[in-house]
């Protein structure tokens, strides 16, 4: 096993009583989340891989850290996934454990694992620093990500990538010790976790957990000294509403160091709405579960709304055209799939190796983003090579899972799901349903019976019952078909 180049929490390991994280009028020092966080890896005994029921509190951020520290892999579970999705997750990925704040009601599904409660009270607050035993390519967190079609995958990130990747962002955005990030994203995904708590930990910084998301809830933490905001555009569409009728909040933001977007592209009037109520002018970066984050716009230079800047240091990237060659050209106008290389990368997919191979080639990975590039390399996002991959609300959705869940009703013979464009969400899930002879369902139930067995972000916001689905001559799906009609 290798040993890391690095520490991963240099402040961790040499803690003072300087904040770490708030949550309301929760706080911890570096000192007592030191200790917390040691105290959960002292717990974990002969455990390797442990599953983290990731809620908003400071107990899951305690249970993540003290789990890398201790050289365990991390699990992160989403507390509003479906029976489906949590069943799948234990079974592929087997934890050994279960971690969980003591007064958490955890899924079904999760009832039968080993767990552990995680306390923070008398974990004690002594000089002693957080151990550092991941080697650089050592599996530090196992992210499932729906795909297109299928069960989910887990997405093996190694220590390697967390580390290079949150380097690079802090050397574009000129990220310090001394930014205080204002954060309301879910702990369970790459956004929320690796950039939203082990980036400001990594940094020596503060983070200020907010939660619910409100952009009134944001705004205050902006006034309590935060200096970054990392969003998604849904909740940039709802600050820019609320900043419309509050003078003082659209002042709020206006005080922020650095405003970020990423998940999903960020429709220009959500750009030209922010800058001309706040004076600020947002950035965006790309990435994706299996490479952390690609290209970035750097702090100091031109925020372009639809382009997401330029790759990230180290990061190495690539347009292939239809016949995988690379295109060289750099116009703006030529399109190609982004292929990636760099130590970003993930090392594979759980108990998939047929996956891993198929999305890699001559050891770059093929996104299915397709974009241009200009000549300053400023890189523009312009669709999916699949329309089967659904951006809504900062998360990205397989069409095929919930087109699976869909034929499970029995009043359901055939289904196809896509987004379709929403100013709120990004995109919004929308479901075409051939009916079952003689069963009669309404929208509403089948909404719900989505809900049931996936996560609540994944039911569909319209359903439209349909006699036939339009088939090409080879039987599939002709879903642009579909959504024109609906558009029209």
């Amino acid at each position: 096993m290798s040993v890391a180049a690095d520490l991963f929490f240099p402040r961790l390991a040499d803690p003072d009583d300087g904040e770490a994280i708030a949550l309301g009028e929760r706080r911890l020092s570096y000192r007592e989340l030191a200790a917390a966080a040691a105290a959960v890896g002292d717990a974990l005994a002969a455990a390797e891989r442990v599953a983290v029921w990731a809620t908003t509190d400071l107990e899951t951020c305690a249970a993540i850290v003290g789990s890398l520290a201790a050289g365990r892999t991390v699990v992160p579970i989403n507390p509003s996934a479906g029976v489906r999705e949590l069943e799948h997750i234990v079974a592929d990925s087997r934890p050994d454990l279960l971690l969980a704040r003591a007064d958490a009601e955890v899924a079904e599904a999760l009832r039968d694992l080993p767990r552990l409660d995680v306390r923070l009270e008398g974990a004690g607050a002594g000089d002693a620093g957080l151990p550092d035993l991941l080697a650089d390519e050592d599996t530090a967190i196992i992210l499932y990500t729906s795909g297109t079609t299928g069960l989910p995958k887990g997405v093996m990130i190694p220590r390697r990538a967390i580390v290079s990747n949150l380097d690079a962002l802090a050397e574009i955005w000129s990220w310090t010790g001394a930014d205080r990030l204002a954060h309301a994203l879910p702990l369970f995904h790459v956004h929320g976790l690796v950039l939203g708590v082990l980036g400001p930990l990594r940094r020596g910084g503060r983070l200020e957990l907010v939660k619910p998301f409100s952009p009134e809830s944001i705004g205050q933490a902006l006034s309590r000294g935060a200096t970054m905001v990392f969003g998604v555009p849904t909740m940039y569409h709802r600050i820019a509403r609320a900043a419309e009728a509050d003078p003082a909040l659209a002042a709020s933001f206006a005080s922020a160091r650095l405003l970020v977007s990423g998940s999903a592209a960020l429709p220009a009037i959500e750009h030209r709405r922010i800058e001309e109520l706040t004076g600020q002018r947002i950035v965006e970066r790309y990435g994706m579960t299996e490479t952390l984050m690609n290209v970035g716009i750097r702090s100091s230079e031109e925020r372009a709304p639809g382009y997401i800047g330029r790759p990230l240091p180290g990061v190495e990237l690539r347009l292939l055209d239809d016949d995988g060659n690379p295109i060289e050209v750099a116009d703006d106008e030529t399109i190609g799939e982004i292929a990636i290389r760099g130590p970003n990368l993930f090392t594979g997919y759980l108990n998939r190796p047929d996956a891993t191979e198929q999305a890699f080639r001559d050891g770059w990975f093929l996104t299915g983003d397709l974009a241009t590039r200009r000549a300053d390399g400023y890189v523009r996002i312009v669709g999916r090579r699949s329309v089967d991959l659904i951006k809504s609300g900062g998360y990205k959705i397989g069409a095929g899972e919930i087109e699976g869940a869909l034929l499970e009703h029995p009043a359901v013979a055939e289904v196809a799901v896509a987004g379709l464009e929403d100013p709120d969400l990004g995109e919004r899930i929308v479901a075409w349903v051939v009916p079952s002879p003689d069963e009669e369902v309404s929208a509403d139930e089948l909404v719900a019976h989505v809900a049931t067995l996936l996560s609540a972000h994944k039911r569909p916001r319209e359903i439209h019952f349909v006699d036939a689905l339009p088939r090409n001559a080879m039987g599939k799906v002709m879903k642009n078909a579909l959504k024109s009609g609906v558009a029209a």
